[in-house]
């Protein structure tokens, strides 16, 4: 009974976080247990001050109380990520599992780095919230934006194009002092990862893929946002070991979303396309190519890729995923040539 409550509870406490609206009659359609229950169960999280309810019966919106919350605002001249992480971060996870703290310190320390080293910016910002089921981490900092510094230090085109390298992992616009681990590393590692600068918006979700857009805003700098379950079952070793081959250490296997290589509703047709997708492909020995959203692709965007490129490379080991059959296809047309 004990491990059913807290099933139910649980449940709730991730509704409020993620909907909110009617968390009681939602839960008592999804175990099927009767309103009344459901609402002793909100009842009693609101007792607790984990969650707080407003408005209407039929209309009750619920959110999780913060159960810490604060700021910090930093020069970034001078700043240590280490300091600020030992000192101002870790004493408010403290009582959290090892492996939490662990990817905490990892992405704390690494993104705050990432604006020392990188923003060219005056100052830093960081906010910090807990509640019931995990904690976030919000690090803003004043400099040029890391898309559009990015585009200008490598020569991009379009700043959309940094969103694709950096969801291959190894870019970095500092390779004496950079291995451009952090911020592949960091994604994966946290339940929700998001970039925000100037005017475009990038998120990678433990349950779903990159995914990019552009908003209206065009506020200079970057705001890094990081989400983790007080709970998660994870470890830095097992992101780790996801991206490198068995019996080996090294950073050298990523996974590609096919649909970052495209900008809005274009089609996947061209082979500049094709090349600005398998650019860098070089610095691993698989690339797992996600087609997920990818409906079809052209033949010679195909031909690129699977005959070109893997003609050229072929230590690089090009695995497909997600791909519908028009995009099987295309892939077999191409390495019918072969």
């Amino acid at each position: 009974m004990r491990e059913r409550t807290t099933e139910i509870r649980n449940y709730m406490l991730t509704a409020c976080r993620d909907r909110s609206l009617n968390v009681a009659a939602e839960t008592a359609r999804h175990f099927k247990i009767s309103r009344q229950a459901a609402s002793r169960h909100l009842h009693a999280l609101e007792e607790a001050g984990l969650v707080r309810s407003e408005g209407a019966k039929n209309v009750k919106k619920s959110t999780l109380i913060p159960l810490k919350q604060t700021s910090w605002t930093f020069l970034l001249a001078g700043l240590k990520e280490d300091v600020v992480w030992l000192e101002s971060i870790a004493p408010l996870i403290a009582d959290l599992p090892g492996n939490v703290r662990e990817m905490w310190q990892y992405g704390a320390t690494e993104m705050i780095n990432n604006a020392l080293d990188h923003s060219e910016g005056l100052n830093l910002s960081i906010y910090f919230s807990r509640n019931a089921i995990d904690c976030e981490l919000t690090i803003t900092d004043d400099g040029e934006g890391i898309f559009h510094r990015i585009q200008r230090l490598t020569g991009l085109y379009d700043a959309r194009e940094s969103i694709l390298e950096l969801a291959k992992g190894k870019l970095t616009t500092d390779p004496q002092n950079h291995s451009g681990e952090g911020i592949f590393f960091t994604s994966r590692a946290f339940d929700s990862f998001v970039i925000i600068s100037r005017n475009l918006y990038f998120t990678h979700r433990a349950e779903k893929d990159d995914w990019l857009i552009d908003i209206d805003s065009d506020t200079p700098g970057t705001s890094i946002y990081l989400r983790l379950s007080n709970t998660c079952p994870r470890t830095m070793k097992e992101i780790y070991d996801e991206y490198a081959e068995p019996d080996e250490y090294a950073f050298n296997k990523t996974r590609v979303p096919v649909k970052l290589a495209r900008y809005e509703e274009e089609k996947l047709v061209s082979r500049s396309q094709a090349k600005r997708l398998v650019s860098r492909f070089e610095k691993f020995s698989t690339v797992i190519l996600d087609f997920e959203d990818v409906e079809e692709i052209g033949q010679a965007f195909a031909d690129e890729i699977f005959r070109v490129f893997a003609s050229n490379h072929p230590e690089v080991k090009l695995i497909t995923a997600h791909a519908t059959d028009a995009v099987n296809k295309m892939i077999l047309r191409a390495l019918a040539v072969r």
